[in-house]
Formats: C-alpha cells, sequence, structure tokens
C-alpha cells in the first residue's frame, strides 16, 4: 500500500513542492527567527516540520522529539510494521495488553462512527483488500463479492477493553489510515509546544499548525483540485488542523467512482463528492471528519457540523461545484 495511502494533497502557493510558505525564503526576514525545515517518513506518507524559532538546536532537538513520538504511534498503529499491535491484532484477532494510546485512539474512532452513523467506520480494511487485489489484476470486484466481505465491516464488532481488544466478527480487520495519521500530527505538535516551539507547521498527511509563520499572519495554503493539477483556493491556516479526503487520492476505477473511500454501509465509494475538506482544532478530528462527511455527502454533512464546535468544511462534488461553510476562511 505504500505511497498509494498518502492520500492529502496540499499545492504550494508558490513552488511545486507539496507545501511550502507563500512568499518566505529558507531564511526567516527578520533576524529574531529562524525557518528551519526537516523532511522524514512514518505511517505510509512524508512528514514535514516547519519550524521559526530563534535557536537552531533547540529547533532541531523539539523537531527529533517530535519525530520518536511519532515514530511511537507507528509501532502501535501501522500497518506496514508486522510487529505493530494493529498488525497483531488483524491476524489474530484479538490483542491482550494493547497501549493505552491504541485503546485511546479506538475509543475515539468509534465515538466518530456513532456521530456519524456509522459513516466514518475503522473496519473497512477487508473492504479495501479487496478491491486492491482486483486492481492488481486490473478487475472489478462483483457484488456478491462485495456483499460477502461487507458482513466482515461493522465498527460496533470492535470489543474495546483497556486491557483486552477484540475483533468480534470473523475475518474482521481495521485500518487507522483515517485517523492515526492526524495523531501523528498531535502528538508531533504537542512535542514541539513541549520544547518552547511556538510557530511551526507539522505536514504528517494531515496539517498541524501553531502560531504563524514569520511576518505573516498565519500559514497560507493551497488545496488540491481533484482533477488537475492546481488548486482550487487557499487558505489562512493558524492554529487549527486541516485534511482533506478525495476520490483521487487512491482510485480504482479510471472515472473515480471506485475510490479507497468506502461506504461501511454499501460497500462501495460514495457518488456525491469528489473532495471534502476540513478544518478541526486537532489533526486527528480533522482527519476522521474528512472521511465522515465525504461518505456521508454535503447535507448530512453540514447537520452533523452544527454541533461540532470550530469545525469548517469545503466541499467539492463530482461536477466540480463548490460550497464552503463561513468560517472555512478562504484567503
Amino acid at each position: 500500500m505504500n505511497n498509494l495511502l498518502n492520500r492529502r494533497h496540499f499545492l504550494s502557493l508558490s513552488s511545486g513542492a507539496s507545501l511550502m510558505l507563500l512568499g518566505l525564503n529558507g531564511h526567516s526576514q527578520t533576524t529574531s527567527l529562524q525557518k528551519h525545515v526537516r523532511c522524514s517518513f512514518a505511517l505510509g506518507t512524508k512528514i514535514t516540520f516547519t519550524v521559526f524559532h530563534e535557536d537552531e538546536k533547540l529547533a532541531n532537538q523539539a523537531i527529533d522529539e517530535a519525530l520518536l513520538q511519532i515514530d511511537k504511534v507507528e509501532n502501535v498503529m501501522s500497518l506496514y510494521r508486522p510487529d505493530s499491535q494493529l498488525s497483531q491484532l488483524n491476524r489474530e484477532g484479538l490483542l491482550r495488553k494493547p497501549h493505552p494510546l491504541f485503546v485511546d485512539t479506538l475509543k475515539r474512532a468509534q465515538e466518530i462512527s456513532a456521530l456519524s452513523d456509522g459513516a466514518f467506520d475503522i473496519t473497512v480494511q477487508p473492504l479495501w483488500n479487496l478491491f486492491r487485489q482486483h486492481s492488481i489484476k486490473g478487475t472489478i470486484p462483483n457484488q456478491d463479492e462485495v456483499a460477502k466481505v461487507k458482513k466482515r465491516v461493522g465498527w460496533q464488532f470492535i470489543d474495546i477493553q483497556d486491557d483486552l481488544i477484540c475483533m468480534n466478527k470473523a475475518g474482521g480487520q481495521i485500518s487507522l489510515n483515517g485517523i492515526a495519521q492526524g495523531l501523528a500530527a498531535d502528538v508531533a505538535q504537542q512535542a514541539l509546544k513541549a520544547r518552547g516551539i511556538e510557530h511551526a507547521l507539522i505536514d504528517a498527511g494531515e496539517l498541524s499548525s501553531l502560531g504563524k509563520p514569520q511576518n505573516r499572519e498565519a500559514w497560507k495554503i493551497g488545496i488540491q483540485h481533484s482533477r488537475k493539477d492546481e488548486y482550487l483556493g487557499k487558505i489562512n491556516l493558524k492554529n487549527r488542523c486541516l485534511s482533506t479526503s478525495g476520490d483521487y487520492q487512491v482510485k480504482f476505477s479510471e472515472d473515480f467512482r471506485l475510490n479507497h473511500l468506502f461506504d461501511p454501509r454499501t460497500g462501495y465509494s460514495p457518488t456525491e463528492l469528489s473532495s471534502v475538506s476540513v478544518l478541526a482544532p486537532s489533526a486527528m478530528q480533522a482527519d476522521a471528519l474528512s472521511t465522515a462527511l465525504f461518505v456521508l455527502g454535503q447535507e448530512k454533512a453540514m447537520k452533523l457540523m452544527k454541533n461540532l464546535p470550530q469545525v469548517d468544511a469545503f466541499f467539492v462534488n463530482k461536477k466540480g461545484h463548490i460550497q464552503h461553510t463561513e468560517g472555512f476562511g478562504l484567503a
């Protein structure tokens, strides 16, 4: 699954890189703060830190600590590491003495599943496996195959206790790709703040912002067009997090109708939207909600967001029509 799971794409507004600051060079525009950039790789995606701080040594120590915290998340929740607790749970159907972080993440995933009436569901991994296997062969699964696999999908099948996690459905499997990258961005931000960093942007597939870049009011971010190599709009991101889910990120059919975003209630991809970008207080929340709102469709998504403080969204439907909540803050 490697690079296929790098699902979020945020365009530079000034260069061809995946994420850059508008109008800033490699050094800050005053002598008080310096710009420090570091790239790494975890949870199936490239991770980029952009930090502004006057002390280069402290900035690098903070990034080191942030990467260490991300590695802890990956050790527990990565699908790519056979010794992770997630991989063990998927193989054996149960996990004794789970890491507290794993337990907390699963509980929060279930909360969002309940909130979204099952639109967000971490047990869709069997559907991913089915469509991915067919994709490799250049085929599409038939309705009987989908119906059979869909019986193993359902967030209620997970029994979560502090000392034991069970999959109460034979063949059930979990994917945390819709929430773990957000968690990684959150723990990284916490590590930076603990080291005294006040201004940083973390791109871990989701964007987590802290403070602002030097001589700017906010981090300026471009949102990827779902069909063209250009951006649909730009936003000023400040002290919130941004995540996008789109049908273009992993597709199983050339018309984008079949893609990695599954409606667990049907076993197929939703047909209304092309992409959803979500602003939220945490990257984990933005990450999970971008998937949930995509599956729900715009009308139900708007109703759900009325009860979610500081959450805003930007919708693009299959015809390219754009709508967004008032607080999304296009620049």
